[in-house]
């Protein structure tokens, strides 16, 4: 029986053995965790910005007996319907607005001003147009790339002159509000 007795202790003993030599191992899978850190980074872009240039100007016309309309295209040309007559000399200007920012970058055009043009009485319908290049237009853009950080807006627009309009100086307001898309 102390045979069997020590090959029951002999058997103990190397349980008991293998238990803390695996208990050690087991401490030692802690050492294939490991820790890494990054960087936080960011890049605040150039603010976009708009600064007006030359203005939109008609020039001198006369409307006739029935009117009609007078166009001043983004490149400056001008057109004319009906009964108006540009007057001798007349010049007329696209509006242009100098757009500044981060370079490549897109970003998106709303036209803001007025629907007309007034004398403070009378007043004369503006549609306008717009391009980015000093081209003609039938439409408004909408949406630019800062190239090199800066882009030009060109606006012209079209009055409708009534039937022997009223002479005198109308105003009205034209602009652009810029927004990084």
């Amino acid at each position: 029986m102390n045979k069997k007795f020590n090959v029951k202790q002999g058997a103990l003993k190397l349980a008991l053995a293998s238990a803390v030599a695996l208990g050690g191992l087991g401490l030692g899978i802690h050492a294939y965790a490991a820790t890494a850190s990054s960087t936080a980074t960011s890049i605040v872009m150039v603010p976009i910005a708009v600064t007006a240039g030359t203005v939109l100007d008609f020039g001198k016309f006369s409307a006739g007996a029935s009117g009609g309309t007078i166009k001043v295209e983004p490149d400056s040309s001008v057109a004319v319907t009906g009964t108006v007559l540009r007057g001798t000399g007349a010049v007329s200007t696209a509006a242009q607005f100098a757009v500044t920012g981060d370079a490549s970058n897109t970003y998106s055009i709303a036209h803001t001003g007025d629907a007309t043009l007034t004398d403070g009485t009378n007043t004369m319908a503006l549609t306008k147009v717009s391009a980015l290049t000093a081209t003609t237009s039938t439409a408004q853009v909408t949406s630019g790339t800062l190239s090199g950080g800066a882009q030009t807006i060109f606006v012209g627009g079209t009055l409708t002159v009534g039937a022997s309009q009223v002479a005198g100086t109308y105003t009205g307001a034209v602009g652009v509000t810029v927004l990084y898309n």
